[in-house]
C-alpha cells in the first residue's frame, strides 16, 4: 500500500514562521515535522510515498528528494494553485494508482503507529479519530463498533470525536469528482451517511500543529520520546 502526506498547506495561522519556511520542514525536537511521518511510515513498512506541495514547495523538494537517503521512494504532486485537500488529492491519483493509500495530514504531530492500518471490504475510507483537543469544542465523527457516523444521525453512538488526519481512502471515494480546488470533508461525510466509512479510535499522543503555540507543544512531546 502507498502512502501520501498533504504538504501543501500555506500555514497562514502559523506565521510569521511559515513566510520562509514551508510548514512541514519547521522543527519538532530537533527534525523537521515531516521526517516523524516518513520515519513512522517507513518503520510500519510503507516505501512508496506521494507528497504533494504548494507553498514554498521547491524547500520540500530540496530537502527529500526521492527519499533515497531515507530508503524511501517518494513521488511528488506540484500544486500551481490551492487545491485544497480533496483537489489535491484527486490531482495525486495517478502516482497512487488504483488500490487503497494511506493518507496522513502534514501539519500532525504524532506517535500513531501505521502499521495495522487497512481498509475493510466494501468500505470506501477508513479514519483514525481522536479525542477533541483543546481548541475544538465540537467533534467531526461519532465511532461504534469500527462504524463511522455523522453526529446529526449518529443516534445513540457517543461521543463526537475529532478526525486526527490519518486515514485509509480508496480511489473509488473521489468517482464522481470533477478535477479542481475542494475538500475532503465533505466526501467523507457523505460516505459515512452510506455507511461507507469504518474508523478506529486512537488514545495516544497526537496534535494538529497549527500555530506556534502547537509547535511548541509538540516540540516539548517529541523531546520527551
Amino acid at each position: 500500500m502507498k502512502a501520501m502526506i498533504l504538504a501543501a498547506g500555506k500555514g497562514e495561522r502559523m506565521r510569521p514562521l511559515t513566510l520562509h519556511t514551508p510548514k512541514p520542514l519547521l522543527p519538532v525536537a530537533g527534525k523537521p515535522l515531516i521526517f516523524w511521518h516518513l520515519e513512522a511510515l517507513s518503520r510500519a513498512g510503507f516505501k512508496d510515498l506521494v507528497i504533494n506541495h504548494a507553498w514554498l514547495g521547491e524547500q520540500l523538494v530540496a530537502a527529500l528528494g526521492d527519499g533515497a537517503a531515507l530508503d524511501l521512494r517518494i513521488c511528488w504532486s506540484a500544486e500551481d494553485e490551492p487545491l485544497e485537500t480533496g483537489g489535491g488529492i484527486q490531482r495525486a491519483l495517478p502516482l497512487l494508482g488504483d488500490e487503497p493509500f494511506v493518507l496522513v495530514n502534514g501539519d500532525i504531530w504524532t506517535t500513531f503507529s501505521f502499521d495495522q492500518l487497512s481498509l475493510p471490504v466494501g468500505k470506501l475510507a477508513h479514519l483514525v479519530l481522536v479525542d477533541n483537543p483543546a481548541h475544538k469544542a465540537v467533534g467531526d465523527f461519532s465511532l461504534h463498533d469500527g462504524q463511522v457516523a455523522n453526529p446529526a444521525s449518529s443516534g445513540e453512538y457517543p461521543p463526537v470525536l475529532t478526525y486526527s488526519g490519518i486515514a485509509v481512502l480508496s480511489p473509488r471515494l473521489f468517482a464522481e469528482q470533477k478535477a479542481g480546488a475542494y475538500a475532503l470533508a465533505p466526501l467523507l461525510r457523505e460516505a459515512a451517511e452510506q455507511g461507507l466509512v469504518s474508523g478506529e479510535y486512537f488514545a495516544g499522543d497526537w496534535l494538529d500543529v497549527g500555530t506556534p503555540e502547537r509547535l511548541s507543544e509538540a516540540d516539548r512531546l517529541a523531546g520527551g520520546i
